[in-house]
């Protein structure tokens, strides 16, 4: 028994087809836009720059997304290639995107003369609004949910609106709406990081990775929760392991949900999960062990490809030869006043 809800189809031009799907991730990516611009706007960063990130990164990131999906999912596409372009029926994986977006994002950054991490840091909060308001997009497609679960547990503990919880009847049977526990947690972290950013004590790159460590410590529980996880067939300790440190969600009253065995028994995600978290502290421990996070996020964003004269820092103050660093113009003419005195004398 079909339970679809929702028609993922919001409206058709001709032959033409405008799925909910795509409509929720461009609003998704224009709201990070606008977050990114508002706050490139304290460092002096031109909305224009963030407006052709956006058109070079969504792309990327849904290419890096697709391939990621299918490069795991292969059997399934091998025989129905041209289904590897049907984007629209969903089937494109987070990690997959940030991976597009990152390799996207070096290369313009490098072009534009901006340091990687500056400008990924102002991103970071934009990149997690991007997929709290995208992941409603699994909604309408009643996909990416979670392992079966009574009615009255949606309803009467979780308290969610009808018109989640009959979207999570699948066939008859209700479903963890996973999508909504990762958009609630990914609000969380928005939150956080734009506290964060208000820190002094943060130094560039940390909350880039801040929002790493945020994101895949939610990832990694609420991965544990879906029954359409992409897995592969692991050792059992390792497989031990991750389910090992997936235990307190059953303290919770969750349970995992069920894979085929024959398919896999430890997910992709939560192990890539694990690993982000675990190498983005260590990236940011070793920056400051090593000094190389010296600059602080607050500190001025300078181009090496633009004029450092009256760019404004985070606080909204222009800089130039009355900051720490002044302009080499003004180094080479007090050095010229010093050789001139020393020779008078």
């Amino acid at each position: 028994m079909a339970t679809l809800l929702l028609n993922p189809i919001a409206f058709s031009i001709g032959s033409l087809s405008v799925h909910w799907y795509g409509l929720i991730l461009g609003f998704g990516a224009l709201a990070g836009l606008l977050i990114a611009i508002r706050e490139g706007k304290r460092f002096g960063i031109q909305p224009e720059f963030f407006m052709d990130l956006l058109l070079l990164g969504v792309p990327s990131a849904i290419i890096g997304a697709r391939i990621y999906f299918v490069a795991f999912k292969w059997d399934d596409y091998k025989d129905h290639l041209v289904d590897v372009f049907k984007i629209w029926n969903g089937g494109i994986a987070i990690y997959g995107a940030l991976i597009g977006a990152i390799i996207c994002a070096v290369i313009y950054f490098r072009y534009r003369g901006y340091n990687f991490w500056r400008i990924a840091d102002i991103c970071a909060p934009a990149l997690l609004t991007g997929q709290m308001i995208g992941r409603w997009g699994n909604y309408v497609n009643q996909e990416a949910y979670g392992g079966p679960v009574e009615e009255s547990f949606l309803r009467d503990r979780l308290h969610l609106p009808n018109f989640i919880v009959d979207q999570m009847n699948v066939q008859g049977v209700y479903h963890h709406p996973t999508f909504l526990y990762e958009s609630l947690w990914s609000l969380v972290g928005i939150i956080i990081l734009f506290v964060l950013r208000r820190q002094r004590f943060l130094r560039a790159a940390e909350l880039f990775l801040s929002y790493f460590i945020w994101y895949s410590i939610g990832r990694f529980f609420i991965e544990g929760l879906r029954t359409d996880s992409l897995a592969f067939i692991g050792p059992n300790w390792l497989a031990s392991f991750v389910n090992g440190l997936w235990k307190p969600m059953e303290w919770f009253g969750f349970e995992h949900g069920a894979l085929d065995p024959a398919y896999g028994n430890v997910r992709i995600s939560q192990l890539l999960a694990i690993f982000i978290v675990v190498a983005a502290v260590i990236i940011i421990i070793v920056r400051r062990a090593t000094g190389k996070a010296e600059v602080r996020y607050l500190d001025p964003i300078y181009s090496t490809k633009a004029s450092h004269d009256h760019v404004p820092d985070a606080a909204g103050e222009e800089t130039g030869a009355e900051r720490d660093e002044p302009p080499a113009e003004a180094v080479k003419d007090n050095q010229s006043e010093e050789n001139t005195e020393d020779k008078k004398e």
